[in-house]
């Protein structure tokens, strides 16, 4: 016969208190327990093993103890490490978290609010891929709580961004420094504020050093495929290599990839086709997700502060739904140049 779960009228019983002080103790109420009775009540839920009933008190509260995070596709190995920050104080606070995948198509992102809001949940951690951001503003005014993380969109939220343009400009500068003139910029289409801020910085620190940008080593991807494909980023990497090998261009003394994974797929294929990094051609990526400290050589990168950014967005969105603020900030995190061995000077022996 299955143990019945111990309730807060046992704990009651067994303190030798009233159950309305019970909820309180286990609540963190701040009505005024003594220190006596509240170690009593802790002690009594203890021996117990009780384990708080959540549905329990979202009927009581009428809140959602879940919030949502909708992001475009946890293939890309920077959303997990944003994800993990985000569920580690979620877990500490007593919230539970929806993850939503968009695969890059606004309306899986449209599907998703809807079906969060329909569920009561009063709070979303969203990377918007949307230009039409109407439906959410329809969504914020009827009380949902948003926090905008990694890409900028035009409504009055809470927002955790990232400088992609100094990124871009640190990326630059750190090649630039190493003696490179020649540098390619590989990416999938600029379609996203986060790759046309990156594209836009890289460009600038280029000519502030003098240096004539040449478009024929900005490669891009004509359509972007993501969808389902797990390393679509890795595969484009590799079709951007091909895309300028068969250009009959000269070939550049470095490359600056707009991901970790895409700078992965661009390094297999130079290798496949004899080109060795860093000896003949020098590979920086962006992101500094786990993978790139792991491959040969070891990737030289950007760090985004994934995790980072994970934390600061529930922390931000729990205190506004705890505290039932409306307050809107924005905080602005900055790049971390990351050196491992895939990059060198040109005048290395």
């Amino acid at each position: 016969m299955a143990r019945k779960n111990a309730t807060i009228y046992d704990i009651a019983k067994l303190a030798k208190t009233s159950t309305a002080t019970v909820s309180r103790v286990l609540s963190n109420s701040g009505y005024p327990v003594s220190a006596e009775l509240r170690q009593r009540v802790l002690e009594a839920a203890k021996k117990l093993n009780y384990t708080p009933n959540l549905l329990g008190r979202q009927l009581k509260t009428h809140e959602s103890m879940d919030i949502g995070i909708i992001i475009p596709s946890i293939t890309n190995q920077f959303y997990p490490l944003l994800l993990l920050g985000v569920e580690d104080v979620a877990r500490k606070k007593g919230y539970n978290v929806l993850l939503c995948n968009t695969l890059r198509k606004p309306e899986n992102e449209k599907k998703y609010l809807s079906t969060l809001f329909q569920k009561q949940i009063k709070g979303v951690i969203i990377s918007s891929i949307t230009k039409n951001q109407d439906y959410l503003k329809k969504l914020q005014q009827k009380g949902l709580k948003v926090v905008a993380f990694d890409q900028s969109i035009p409504i009055d939220c809470c927002k955790i961004n990232f400088d992609f343009y100094a990124g871009g400009y640190m990326a630059a500068e750190y090649l630039i420094k190493l003696g490179h003139r020649k540098i390619a910029f590989l990416s999938a289409p600029l379609t996203r504020y986060s790759r046309i801020k990156v594209y836009e910085g890289f460009m600038q620190c280029m000519k502030d050093n003098g240096i004539e940008p040449n478009m024929d080593y900005v490669i891009l991807s004509e359509e972007e495929e993501e969808s389902h494909d797990q390393i679509y980023e890795f595969k484009n990497g590799k079709y951007l290599i091909n895309k300028l090998l068969s250009s009959g261009k000269p070939m550049p003394t470095a490359i600056f990839c707009i991901n970790d994974m895409t700078a992965f797929g661009a390094i297999q294929e130079l290798t496949k086709n004899k080109i060795y990094v860093p000896k003949d051609v020098s590979v920086m990526g962006f992101d500094n997700i786990p993978t790139s400290e792991m491959i040969t050589p070891s990737l030289t990168t950007i760090d985004q502060s994934a995790y980072e950014m994970g934390t600061l967005a529930a922390e931000m969105l729990i205190s506004n739904l705890e505290n039932s603020s409306d307050r809107n900030m924005e905080i602005i995190l900055k790049p971390k140049l990351v050196e491992r061995n895939s990059t060198r000077r040109i005048d290395d022996t």
